[in-house]
């Protein structure tokens, strides 16, 4: 058995329909279930991991925010960087308003780039006009939620699909883009290489509509993979 870690234009005019319930304890119990029955080398993976523990983290806004201080970085020097920026502001990160009135040098103190300086002013930009807000990204379809952020600068198809999986909840996103799910694939299903999209997704064809979750687990394979392997 492979071993595996247990941690680790404006959007108001898009069309609004019903949209996926983000899974509590007992649907994410479900989709396991499903799933299992579905794949037995993921099955294999479940088993062995136990429940998903996939966390919310927090609005839509400050998920980007986050998303972007995070690009690119190692996990303790972003955490650096996103705490230094909160600071001011008693940990917390500041309203839109408040972060475009910053001035750059502040930012720069905190240790972000002049890209993502323009980014995080990108977002707060379109949070404060009304482009984007919290309450319609949570009331689109997943589409749309992608066509929306990522019109932000700075805000890639990859930022979008964490904004849904961890921030809106949706249960039946797949990040094709992601290193971490696609090194997973690849060790899990026994491929040469890292699979392109197409391959990605006609592998999670059959884990529709719990797509989220079986990526959630495929972290957990990539997680106990060394690197260059």
């Amino acid at each position: 058995m492979i071993p595996v870690s247990r941690e680790a234009h404006s959007p108001v005019a898009a069309i609004l329909r019903r949209v996926p319930a983000a899974l509590d304890e007992n649907g994410r119990a479900r989709a396991r279930k499903a799933l299992m029955r579905r794949d037995k080398r993921l099955a294999a993976v479940i088993r062995q991991v136990g429940p998903c523990s996939m966390e919310h983290r927090g609005d839509p806004y400050r998920m980007l925010l986050r998303s972007v201080i995070y690009q690119q970085l190692a996990g303790a020097a972003a955490r650096t960087i996103d705490a230094r920026l909160r600071a001011p502001w008693r940990g917390r990160y500041p309203l839109p308003a408040v972060l475009l009135a910053a001035p750059d040098a502040q930012l720069r103190a905190a240790g972000l780039s002049r890209q993502k300086i323009a980014a995080v002013r990108a977002v707060a930009h379109a949070f404060d006009a009304g482009d984007v807000t919290n309450r319609a990204l949570r009331r689109m379809e997943d589409e749309a939620v992608i066509e929306s952020v990522t019109r932000i600068h700075g805000i890639g198809e990859w930022t979008a699909h964490m904004l849904l999986m961890f921030s809106l909840g949706r249960p039946d996103v797949l990040p094709v883009g992601d290193y971490g799910i696609r090194k997973g694939a690849m060790q899990l299903y026994g491929l040469r290489d890292l699979p392109k999209p197409k391959q990605l997704e006609a592998l999670a064809e059959p884990w529709r509509p719990y797509r989220s979750i079986a990526s959630w687990y495929l972290w957990r394979v990539a997680d106990t993979i060394a690197p260059g392997q």
